[in-house]
């Protein structure tokens, strides 16, 4: 039989076949059954800075509101103890479980472009017994006063940042969107990362013309949208050791 072990982002796999982030990788008995179906490492799904941001802010909310005009009123508000769940607890405790489940690696995933708290939470999931971070970079750049050069800079400051303040390995998702993308990528590695995952697929809303709402498509992946990836494997493969 054929030897498929491989090596990827320094762990040792016996195929290289990974499970990527999504449904299937967020249920525990998934995880296991996508183990015995011979996947070699799994990647968990993204905890989103859009969470955390939505969660503080409503916390936030509801304890300044109006200011002492409702101080009676917030004597019915539930208490935010050591019981209360959010985004974070939740990932955490699944890094933890997942671990505990299986014995092929498994890689957290953060979903965030801002410097701000991303150190932290990188830190959180190594606690919590992640073999390695794949940072998603989804970000659509549609701001006509940020140029690319400032865009990848700030990546770049980001990615360096983690990849300095963990022991664990730090992996990449990008888009295809660079305007050069060996230019991009080796700066990654320069930066500190471990590998660099091609490519994130954004989400590409439609306009529905009876109501005239922007409506979410979600469509499946095609055999020939491996062509894009495979290109820039082949053109970056000789310019980086890190893995892709």
């Amino acid at each position: 039989m054929t030897d498929l072990h491989t090596t990827y982002l320094g762990l040792r796999l016996a195929s290289p076949l990974i499970a990527s982030a999504g449904p299937l990788t967020g249920d525990l008995d998934r995880i296991a059954a996508l183990e015995a179906a011979g996947a070699a490492a799994i990647v968990l799904p993204s905890l989103f800075e859009e969470q955390i941001e939505h969660e503080t802010t409503e916390i936030d909310r509801l304890f300044t509101m109006h200011g002492d005009s409702f101080g009676e009123a917030m004597s019915y508000l539930p208490d935010i103890g050591d019981d209360y769940s959010t985004s974070v607890d939740v990932h955490l405790e699944l890094v933890t479980a997942a671990k505990a489940r299986v014995d092929i690696p498994v890689i957290a995933s953060l979903n965030g472009v801002n410097v701000g708290g991303w150190v932290k939470y990188a830190r959180l999931v190594e606690d919590a017994g992640a073999d390695a971070i794949e940072l998603n970079l989804y970000e659509v750049a549609a701001d006509p006063h940020i140029s690319g050069a400032t865009l990848e800079s700030e990546h770049l400051t980001l990615v360096g940042l983690l990849a300095g303040e963990v022991d664990i390995p730090v992996a990449v998702k990008i888009s295809p969107y660079y305007s050069s993308l060996p230019a991009f990528v080796t700066g990654l590695e320069a930066a500190g990362a471990a590998g660099v995952v091609m490519f994130n697929r954004f989400y590409l809303p439609d306009l529905d013309l009876e109501t005239l709402d922007v409506t979410p498509r979600l469509s499946l992946s095609t055999p020939e949208e491996l062509r894009l990836p495979l290109r820039w494997t082949g053109i970056l493969r000789e310019h980086v050791a890190m893995s892709i």
